[in-house]
């Protein structure tokens, strides 16, 4: 069981930033669950995109795996079929914690872990390919080279996952969405305190883009159709198609 996130009930000058370190796994799941509205369920849902995309013979990707939590979501819906999981993270400590989760879990498809910048990645004979809130924390420059690697890795009738913090190119839309994200964290007992520390943290690290810029790019890096199939305030995930 994770510990309560209390990172950011500290003065800001001992945060130091934003930062995916042995602090920030101790109390991952709880933060993510208090901070990310929707987070459950699109994991919950990563089971039922598996069941119904993963190919047998092919990789399923959980690039950005954190603790593991989608990774394990993708090996309950494979059912019997002989697919490869690969889960990556840059992270050392958010790895290490995924390897114990993973060990725990009795479920009998293969799992490669890799502590790798997914940027680097290869990435070869995908049938299914998860990004949950990942891409958000790649600099927006190489976001296009990531989403073009994906695509190309994917075999035909391959599905990419794509779970973003997103923008609203409408300030006032814009600025409604980040308050009801607030109201979220507050009704999860976070602190006025914590919520604005851990958004001056964040603010340099995690460049949210619009639906708009993403649907382009995976236009632009050649997948045939993208669309949102479900969004709770300022967090969204798409579905984009090989």
């Amino acid at each position: 069981m994770s510990a309560s996130d209390r990172l950011f009930a500290q003065p800001l000058a001992e945060i130091a930033g934003f930062r995916f370190d042995q602090r920030v796994a101790a109390v991952f799941p709880d933060m993510i669950r208090r901070s990310v509205p929707g987070y459950e369920t699109i994991v919950a849902m990563t089971a039922t995109l598996a069941e119904r995309y993963a190919q047998p013979g092919t990789r399923c990707y959980d690039l950005g795996c954190s603790l593991g939590a989608s990774t394990l979501a993708l090996r309950s819906g494979l059912g019997g079929r002989d697919c490869t999981i690969v889960a990556a993270d840059n992270a050392p400590a958010m790895i290490d914690r995924c390897r114990e989760m993973l060990a725990a879990d009795r479920s009998s498809a293969p799992i490669e872990l890799h502590c790798a910048d997914i940027r680097s990645l290869a990435i070869d004979k995908a049938s299914l390919v998860v990004l949950n809130f990942t891409l958000q924390f790649v600099p927006p420059a190489e976001r296009g080279a990531l989403i073009r690697r994906i695509r190309a890795g994917l075999v035909p009738g391959g599905v990419l996952v794509l779970s973003e913090k997103i923008a609203f190119a409408d300030a006032a839309l814009d600025q409604l969405m980040t308050e009801l994200h607030h109201s979220f964290k507050r009704a999860n007992g976070y602190s006025e305190l914590e919520i604005a520390q851990k958004r001056s943290a964040l603010e340099t690290v995690l460049i949210p883009e619009t639906l708009d810029t993403h649907r382009t790019r995976l236009r632009d890096a050649g997948f045939s159709a993208a669309d949102v199939w479900f969004q709770c305030f300022n967090f969204a995930s798409l579905l984009a198609f090989a």
